[in-house]
């Protein structure tokens, strides 16, 4: 599986102009893909790698008043430390091939049938680590907009 995540200080979809998910205050706009191989085990590792990362400094925290950071903690924090929401939005277009010509093909994205339960278990698995998670819709034309914090962009694969 495949996430480009950002660090955001707000984050929101739409569908037909309607807000379907959102955030205000840090958190992480997390775009997921999935492969062929994928496997439920794949979204999990994913879902732990990315709420363990360390990448909120205290400094950049600070000026939100209603985040508290514990006494004597680490430099930097995750987001499963500081109790932070995360934006999942699924995206095939990950898997894009651009190596010949100059249309991109996404012969390595799973389908739809493969991949949509994929995010899912992304999803369910943010929420069993305790992470608050708003969503889009698998398949949906949707709108994403997000004010990037840092900037902080990280692509993140995970293998079997």
């Amino acid at each position: 599986m495949r996430a480009i995540i950002q660090r955001a200080v707000n984050g929101k979809v739409s569908v037909n102009n309607q807000v379907i998910g959102e955030f205000d205050g840090p958190g992480l706009v997390v775009l997921v893909g999935a492969t062929h191989s994928d496997t439920p085990r794949e979204s999990q590792k994913l879902a732990e790698k990315i709420h363990g990362l360390r990448i909120f400094d205290q400094e950049f925290i600070s000026q939100f008043d209603h985040i508290c950071i514990p006494p004597s903690s680490p430099r930097e924090l995750s987001l499963g430390e500081l109790g932070l929401p995360v934006l999942v939005i699924s995206q095939f277009t990950l898997y894009a091939s651009t190596k010949k010509g100059r249309r991109p093909t996404w012969d390595a994205a799973a389908s739809g049938p493969v991949a949509e339960p994929l995010v899912a278990a992304v999803v369910q698995s943010f929420r069993d680590l305790g992470t608050h998670v708003e969503t889009g819709t698998f398949g949906a034309d949707m709108s994403v907009s997000l004010t990037n914090a840092g900037p902080m962009t990280l692509i993140i694969d995970v293998d079997s």
